[in-house]
């Protein structure tokens, strides 16, 4: 059995030889649905791992309490739309006074959206964030220093020109020709000194952690202040457990700081960290199962033009069937071998797709920040796909040259 197996293939592979074009087409067929669903599958695969570190970086076992944002009711009993007030910086810090839990809390607001920073005749574009945060800022939303130091809860208090810069930030200003650190760098209107920049976070998922600023809190509000500034709260508890209990003891505090009445909803909103990347990763699985439909359609137009062509092979070939029917080849053998002929196209082009897709995949990996990664799952599932493709669309070829007269075969032509 393994030597008929083994001659098949030779055999297969001889043919394969000797129609080299038409080899490569059926295997460029193959080439194409395999890449599309290897390729499509391990991208969201690796973007659902670059969300899940993305969010586990900003660290897994903390809240955010944030402003909430406008309700509105839609339909024709639908109610005014309503407007939640900001978190003001009182009430804030109230809250990191009183919330007694043993975790770190931090504050912060957003004093610029699309800031664009100078030094000396180098200046960014205008699209970078900056925060303005306490000393805990750093910790709760999963920075890490490369350089430098943090602020000071003294140079909080004062509200000190001081300013911590991103890798994106940095490089922009000074190119790698200087240090960046104890230069005075344009934010706005004023003068900060740079006293510390931060570790590449990568700008995942559009998320542009590089891309970013902090300078202490209460320089933000008095030099960026607007009418509607809101502060937010950062928690991060040391595990998981205390995160659960921490999450309840806060939301009852901030109600009272809120004065929310009882039995009415609250008026600001409380969001774990893996919250939304549950969220995001729940779509990315939807987005999946759209991915594998647009590969199994894809590899179902390959199947039919491989079926195709190995009808068309029949035919070349029918002369050379009926001599094999004449030195004694069975039925059997002749489907076997036309079978094989078929898995062994559909397994030479799934390789080459496999790989396409593991580099496609891995590129948009690296464009995300993400590290290389080999998507098992899906290369082991490609040649399975491979062999079945093979099998379905080389059964009406094979049956139809198995039951072809060698009478007829040899007179062919």
């Amino acid at each position: 059995m393994a030597l008929l197996l083994s001659e098949n293939i030779k055999v297969a592979t001889d043919s394969l030889k000797s129609n080299k074009l038409r080899a490569f087409l059926t295997m460029l067929i193959i080439f194409i649905g395999i890449t599309a669903l290897v390729g499509i599958s391990s991208a969201i695969d690796a973007m659902k791992g670059s969300i899940n570190s993305n969010f586990t970086s900003m660290g897994a076992n903390s809240f955010t309490i944030r402003n909430k944002d406008v309700a509105v009711k839609i339909g024709r009993h639908g109610k005014r739309a309503k407007k939640f007030g900001a978190i003001s910086y009182k009430q804030a810090l109230r809250f990191k006074k009183e919330f007694t839990f043993p975790v770190t809390t931090a504050v912060s607001t957003m004093a610029s959206f699309s800031a664009r920073l100078k030094f000396e005749s180098e200046k960014t574009n205008p699209n970078i964030q900056v925060f303005g945060g306490d000393e805990n800022y750093l910790t709760t939303s999963g920075y890490e220093l490369e350089q430098g130091r943090n602020f000071s809860p003294q140079e909080i208090i004062n509200g000190t020109h001081l300013v911590i810069i991103g890798k994106d930030v940095e490089f922009d200003l000074f190119k790698g020709k200087q240090k960046a650190l104890d230069k005075f760098i344009t934010i706005g209107s004023g003068k900060y000194k740079v006293i510390g920049v931060l570790a590449s976070k990568g700008n995942s998922m559009g998320f542009g952690g590089d891309k970013v600023s902090i300078i202490p809190l209460t320089n933000a509000r008095q030099y960026f202040a607007t009418k509607d500034m809101s502060f937010t709260i950062s928690v991060l508890a040391p595990n998981a457990t205390l995160l659960n209990f921490a999450l309840g003891e806060a939301n009852g505090l901030f109600r009272k700081i809120r004065n929310v009445p009882l039995g009415e909803q609250e008026n600001f909103e409380i969001t774990r960290a893996d919250n939304l990347a549950n969220i995001l990763i729940g779509l990315m699985s939807n987005a999946s199962i759209g991915a594998i439909i647009i590969g199994i359609i894809t590899l179902i137009g390959a199947s039919i033009g491989l079926m195709n062509i190995m009808l068309v092979s029949v035919t070349e070939r029918t002369k050379e069937i009926g001599i094999r029917k004449a030195l004694g080849a069975t039925t059997q053998t002749i489907k076997t071998q036309f079978l094989i002929e078929s898995i062994v196209i559909c397994l030479f082009g799934g390789a080459f797709g496999i790989l396409m897709g593991i580099i496609a995949a891995n590129t948009i990996s690296l464009m995300l920040g993400s590290s290389f990664f080999m998507p098992w799952f899906w290369i082991f599932t490609g040649f399975i796909v491979c062999m079945i493709v093979g099998l379905i669309s080389g059964y009406l070829p094979a049956k139809r040259a198995s039951l072809l007269d060698p009478i007829e075969c040899l007179r062919f032509e």
